[in-house]
């Protein structure tokens, strides 16, 4: 083999992993993913704590269970941390459990339940990038309660857990009518806790949701969100360039956000999520993001 020609096999082989960290999903095989259970950061939850106290009112409406942060920093995959304030406290969630019907569906066509038609694709999209109810609604008739109850309390992702503060649920159509099936603890019928959806994106971004082609398909309806409010608002300002995976909600006080950010710079990489009970909870949530980023970069 020629000089030149062996540089090029060596540069592959040995730039392969680099290369393989900077998509998504993320390139790691299961030996490596650590429960998120595990990745918690004493750094980064001091930092945390820090940021958001600085603010008064943040500070009021965290001590009284209205408001619920996560965040987990995937600027090296390897070594992902994660902190949260209120994690396990369950609140409505609006729009934003809308990733379990995504979830679900994915699951249910895996597995030969669903057929994957032009219409199912269309209305899972609609459903996540401009959070249409009737889409919405359409998914959960053909799914049906159960599946989508079934999917979340599996032992594989273990996103709603009786025992540990409960989770993400949908008990009710988006829009009305029907019947019910609400969770268990709280009798809520769109929850969520931010410790549970930090888990949905982590193994989402590892490619563990379903399958990792069915991950990545996931991904491409959660990028590019049409509704450019809350955290998308302000990283359209400071990362215009970073690529967002997002859903969020809102009703009445019940204000929801949840995204993956996946900058250039691999500083400017995380999972962020925000449950707040409040009139302002948009703006707050809009306001979060640079605290949120501070204490990454100071952790």
């Amino acid at each position: 083999m020629k000089t030149y020609q062996l540089f090029i096999v060596l540069l592959y082989f040995f730039s392969f992993p680099i290369l393989a960290q900077n998509e998504l999903p993320i390139q790691q095989n299961n030996l490596n993913l650590k429960p998120l259970n595990s990745l918690s950061s004493s750094s980064l939850q001091t930092n945390l704590e820090k940021e958001l106290n600085l603010i008064p009112k943040w500070k009021t409406l965290m001590s009284q269970n209205k408001m619920a942060v996560g965040v987990i920093d995937l600027s090296n995959p390897k070594i992902a941390k994660y902190a949260s304030i209120n994690g396990n406290h369950m609140m409505y969630a609006a729009s934003l459990p809308k990733i379990s019907i995504l979830l679900a569906a994915m699951d249910a066509i895996e597995n030969g339940e669903l057929i994957e038609t032009k219409e199912v694709t269309n209305d899972m999209k609609l459903m996540i990038s401009k959070s249409d109810n009737h889409a919405a609604t359409r998914m959960i008739d053909r799914l049906g309660y159960a599946k989508i109850a079934s999917v979340m309390t599996s032992e594989k992702y273990e996103l709603y857990d009786e025992e540990d503060g409960g989770g993400l649920w949908v008990g009710k159509r988006y829009g009305g009518g029907g019947d019910t099936n609400r969770e268990p603890l709280l009798n809520l019928s769109h929850a969520a806790t931010v410790n549970q959806v930090c888990r949905y994106y982590y193994l989402l971004a590892n490619g563990k949701l379903v399958s990792s082609d069915r991950s990545k398909q996931m991904l491409d309806i959660l990028e590019n969100p049409a509704l450019h409010h809350k955290f998308v608002n302000t990283l359209d300002q400071i990362a215009p360039n970073a690529r967002l995976f997002r859903k969020s909600g809102s009703w009445r006080n019940f204000h929801s956000d949840s995204i993956l950010v996946w900058g250039k710079d691999p500083k400017r990489r995380y999972i962020l999520v925000a449950l707040i009970e409040d009139e302002s909870g948009e703006q707050i949530i809009r306001s979060l993001v640079r605290p949120i980023e501070k204490a990454l970069k100071k952790a």
